[in-house]
């Protein structure tokens, strides 16, 4: 419109002289400066027109680029060429992974025989490998009566994608002729386990629990899956994930938790490791393997009451896992006790010279260290009944409940403390204020005992502080602008509108609004987050929190391991609390953890519906 009025007040002769070139440029360009100016508001910045009108040649080389750029065919498994890595300059550990090697395991095998091999569900890993390497039961017996398990419950439960029978017998047969001949490779041989539906299985679907992947085989299988085939272990089942690692629903309905399934609030399993959650809690598999972003594997650990590690940033392989967020996606186990995890990371971790994020640390496991010998602290705030009005709940603040931190299933909080002035009625969940109270008043009670129960096993408290909240509530968007470079090609086809997908379309076309500049920024906030937690970690060995921390969505930003595990019972449903460590210790971090764990009996303790 410029254009033509300017032509419009200037003699045709002159106007003759207007190259044409210029024009026919003028008209190619995708973007005005009117554009620009409009795009700046997104983001906060004004340039002047100048400004503007001297960036206009560059930008719409750039969005030339770009288009070039989306024709290219970039595999969903290309990693960014980028690294992240979760430890400051001149901190780097130690060498020394010895994935694999033999550990001192201090549970005690169980002292009664089992009646019938179904009352084998719930044992650990510790016991039942004892009765495999003593031939007392077999490998084949232990699969069938899993695979048994898995079809009776899982109509309850909605926990399984895709159940691998054939392999699963397979595997059991192999694992049994080897141990008959004496080849035994070690406490995972033989044990029935499932894998989180994100991890790549040759030849056996791969879904990521979103509709548009429901067909898609991939021709390898994950190094995770490698390493337990390798230790022996038979892959029974691909168990439920929230779509694309996003809370508890999936294309095939909402993945229940076995403790309260038919509770309409608080049935669902949490996110977004709900299926690997649900089916180690009813005793359908002796573990499964789930992934974290920033929550999945303590919240649904936390809703269905088993032990779940989360491991340091780069200490398990994601080769053949789906990345949602290549700088806080973490590989860990889902187990039925402190020792089984354990085991479990002890085959998984360690470089496999395919995912450069993985370094190379031991994994020092001391079951024995005294608590005196370690510096525990605590955050005092989270084991104080909250002000009324000022409820806790998962998905507030902590990032609790998937990748996305929309808390437990589909985005509603879980947290019991007390909400919503007097006079509303019942409130969320359908409680009355007053339930709401009692409810609190317990769980707090349950924080508190579980810290007295550290103090008894002689271990010294001290009250914190967790730092850098600040920051961290400034760079969540990290992980969704992330997860929409992860997804792009999905979010421009006509497949983001499948309807399993939830609110990832939106999420996706949201942070397609984010500046480059500001992801780096925020990348450069989060080094200054790392060297504060550097600061407290230096000081402490690891801190005790619950499992709807403010700091959850803080170390999955910084890459701190931690454990969730049972402290009680809140009207039926198990509560947890968290162990935090120190980079790259995951040894101490499960160690305190045990501690709790001898002192207790909440671990042996099963929903009652599926023993």
């Amino acid at each position: 419109m410029r254009r033509r009025r300017f032509l419009k007040s200037i003699p045709a002769a002159v106007a003759a002289g207007i190259t044409v070139p210029a024009l026919a440029q003028d008209q190619q360009q995708k973007i005005s400066r009117e554009t620009l100016d409009c795009a700046e508001k997104v983001f906060g910045i004004d340039f002047t027109n100048a400004e503007e009108e001297a960036a206009l040649g560059g930008v719409n080389r750039n969005l030339d680029a770009f288009e070039r750029l989306r024709a290219l065919d970039i595999p969903l498994d290309t990693e960014p060429a980028i690294s992240f890595r979760p430890y400051l300059p001149g901190k780097k550990p130690k060498p020394g992974a010895t994935p694999g090697a033999k550990l001192k395991i201090a549970a005690a095998v169980p002292a009664a025989r089992h009646s019938s091999i179904e009352a084998l569900a719930f044992w650990p890993v510790t016991a039942l490998a004892h009765l495999l390497q003593k031939r007392e039961v077999s490998s084949t017996e232990l699969t069938k009566m899993y695979l048994e398990r898995l079809k009776k419950h899982n109509p309850k439960l909605n926990c399984v994608v895709t159940l691998t029978e054939d392999l699963a017998l397979a595997q059991a047969a192999q694992a049994d002729k080897e141990i008959k001949a004496g080849k035994y490779r070690g406490p995972l041989h033989g044990i029935p386990w499932g894998a989180k539906d994100l991890f790549a299985t040759k030849g056996i679907p791969t879904t990521f629990g979103a509709g548009p992947y429901q067909k898609q085989l991939i021709d390898h299988d994950a190094t995770v899956v490698e390493r337990l085939r390798d230790a022996g272990a038979v892959l029974v089942a691909k168990l439920a994930l929230g779509a694309l690692a996003q809370g508890d629903r999936w294309f095939g309905g909402q993945t229940k938790n076995p403790w309260t399934p038919d509770d309409p609030q608080r049935g669902g399993s949490s996110g977004s490791s709900a299926g690997p959650g649900s089916a180690t809690a009813a005793g359908l598999v002796a573990f499964a393997i789930g992934t974290e972003t920033r929550g999945s594997i303590i919240s649904p650990a936390s809703v269905n009451g088993v032990v779940g590690l989360r491991p340091t940033y780069g200490r398990v392989s994601r080769y053949g896992a789906m990345a949602l967020s290549w700088t806080m996606d973490k590989v860990g186990p889902m187990c039925r006790s402190v020792e089984d995890c354990a085991l479990v990371f002890n085959a998984i971790y360690g470089p496999d010279g395919r995912d450069d994020s993985v370094v190379d640390a031991p994994f020092a496991w001391s079951p024995d260290v005294p608590l005196s010998k370690l510096k525990i602290g605590y955050i005092k705030s989270e084991f104080e009944l909250a002000a009324p009005g000022a409820g806790r709940g998962d998905a507030a603040g902590a990032g609790r409940g998937d990748a996305a931190g929309r808390g437990d299933a589909a985005g509603r909080g879980r947290g019991e403390a007390p909400g919503g002035a007097a006079g509303e009625g019942r409130g969320r969940g359908g409680l009355t204020p007053e339930e709401q109270r009692k409810r609190a008043e317990e769980r707090v009670k349950l924080l508190n005992d579980a810290l007295n129960v550290y103090r008894a096993a002689g271990a010294t408290l001290e009250p914190i502080e967790i730092p850098g909240t600040r920051i961290a509530n400034m760079i969540n968007f990290i992980l969704t602008t992330e997860g929409a470079a992860a997804f792009d090609d999905l979010t421009r086809s006509k497949d983001i509108e499948d309807p399993s997908l939830g609110t990832w379309p939106n999420a996706f076309r949201t942070h397609r609004f984010v500046p480059a500049v500001e992801y780096i920024r925020a990348q450069r906030a989060r080094t200054l987050l790392i060297r504060e937690m550097d600061v407290l970690m230096s000081q402490y060995d690891a801190f005790i929190t619950s499992t709807n921390s403010q700091s959850l969505g803080l170390t999955n930003l910084t890459g701190h391991p931690a454990v969730a595990l049972k402290a009680g019972f809140v009207a039926g449903a198990p509560l947890e609390i968290m162990v935090t460590g120190r980079l790259y210790d995951e040894a101490t971090t499960l160690r305190v953890a045990l501690a709790h764990e001898r002192a207790t009996k909440w671990h042996t303790m099963n929903p009652g519906g599926f023993v």
